[in-house]
């Protein structure tokens, strides 16, 4: 047989109590302890606060005096709080405090109380935070600032953080040598306002919105191995290679750090290397390899030549000095040679030392005719000039073959070198008192020379 029941409006739970049911089970699921203590006795634990201070079940707790569960050095502001509560619904502020658990131990917790009602009678209810969690969290990150804070001031590498308005934040010892500031002079002061000069790769005066930390700044990115130059307040010139970053790429207004190391002596390494690497040891001209490169970006233009003559000159009887003078008083000769083709020629002519006694000489925008013939001359009576080397008197002539390059030359420079090379040697048995000139292979050559006394 089938009941059925109709609804019962009577039975049904008011709203208030419908809210109340909801907030127990708030109360009774929420993670943070919450316990409510009347007249210093706790009557209420939810599950949270029975784990928060170790007991199995609520019976553990409840029943017990309040106080019980506080460290004793934190008991008189708990009482001063709660007796600053005098209206219903009103709450303390946080504050934090030392519970001590069923097994003696403590925890460090953040707590709110209450003034409310519990069973019709006044009672505080105390809302609990666990702050372990937070307190590892701080202790770990106040052990990683500790760290970075350490190893970045035992750092060769200089290191500046940045804030968003462009000053400086800190400055790590090794920033503050390589400026040549001490860190009072660094902290609080806009990057744009340093009393330094900073300067691009050709050293120029950089614009402050290059500066790597300023890009960095206003867009966000981040800046790699960007090499400027610092004029210090000592005087002293320092190229550095500088990186910057967003301490934190997610936050717009973020700090940047810009980290940077003194290349200078790198710097002046490597341009040593590339000078040793393209130049003759003894005379300091370019060597072989530097004149043949110049002259291969000359070959093969079809607009404006950088180089319209090529030079290629020997000194007559060379030999004969360094067999019976010595090859001290030789490289001495050389030197001097070079030195007075480079006093007779123009700063934008490239002179070479191509090997022995052999040079090479780029003119630059000379053509045929009567001025290349008169700075051949002129070139000849310089080297004519008597040298004095250890106290012997040595006049020494050269040979000087002419190769001329045309728009559109398709030479390689190994072939004009050997036609330079050719001219030359028809100078030598000549005996005339002019350089030679050699075209193409085939052209037509008119043939002179210088010889050696």
């Amino acid at each position: 047989m089938l009941e059925v029941v109709g609804n019962d409006r009577a039975n049904a739970p008011t709203d208030a109590e419908q809210l109340a049911q909801r907030y127990r089970s708030l109360v009774e699921f929420s993670p943070d302890g919450v316990v409510v203590h009347e007249r210093g006795t706790i009557v209420y634990a939810n599950p949270a606060m029975v784990r928060l201070l170790g007991g199995e079940t609520a019976d553990d707790i409840v029943g017990q005096p309040v106080a019980r569960f506080v460290e004793p050095r934190d008991v008189p502001a708990m009482l001063e709080r709660i007796r600053r509560l005098t209206i219903a619904g009103t709450a303390s502020e946080p504050a934090e405090l030392s519970l001590v658990r069923t097994d003696g131990s403590n925890v460090e917790c953040e707590t709110v109380s209450v003034l409310t009602a519990w069973h019709d009678r006044l009672a505080y209810q105390v809302v609990v935070h666990d702050l372990t969690q937070q307190r590892r969290a701080e202790a770990a990150q106040r052990r990683a600032e500790q760290f970075f804070t350490t190893v970045v001031s035992q750092l060769e590498e200089g290191v500046v953080v940045i804030d968003k308005e462009g000053r400086i934040e800190s400055a790590n010892p090794a920033a503050r040598r390589i400026f040549g500031y001490d860190a009072d002079d660094l902290i609080g002061t806009r990057i744009d306002d340093l009393p330094l000069a900073l300067l691009d790769a050709n050293a120029q005066p950089m614009p402050t919105a290059w500066y790597p930390v300023i890009r960095t700044l206003s867009t966000g990115e981040t800046v790699t191995r960007f090499v400027f130059g610092v004029d210090r307040p000592d005087g002293q010139r320092r190229w550095l290679s500088a990186s910057s970053r967003l301490l934190n790429p997610e936050d717009p207004n973020s700090s940047a750090v810009s980290s940077f190391n003194d290349i200078t002596e790198f710097r002046a390494s490597r341009r040593q290397l590339e000078y040793q690497a393209t130049h003759d040891p003894l005379t300091g001209l370019a060597n072989r390899a530097l004149v043949l490169s110049r002259l291969a970006g000359a070959l093969g233009t079809t607009e404006t030549l950088p180089v319209s003559t090529v030079l290629f000159i020997d000194l007559d009887g060379f030999k004969q000095i360094n067999d019976t003078l010595g090859h001290a008083i030789g490289d001495t000769v050389l030197q001097i040679v070079a030195q007075r083709l480079q006093r007779g020629l123009r700063s934008d002519d490239i002179v070479g030392r191509i090997g022995g006694d052999e040079f090479l000489v780029l003119l630059s925008g000379r053509t045929l005719g009567e001025d290349l013939d008169a700075l051949v001359t002129r070139l000849r009576q310089t080297m004519a000039e008597p040298i004095i080397a250890r106290g012997h008197r040595i006049q020494v002539n050269a040979s000087i073959g002419i190769t001329p390059l045309h728009i559109g030359d398709s030479r390689s420079p190994e072939a004009v070198l050997h036609d330079a090379d050719l001219a030359m040697y028809r100078a030598k048995p000549s005996g005339h008192q002019n350089g030679t000139l050699s075209g193409r292979r085939g052209d037509s050559a008119r043939s002179d020379s210088t010889h050696a006394s």
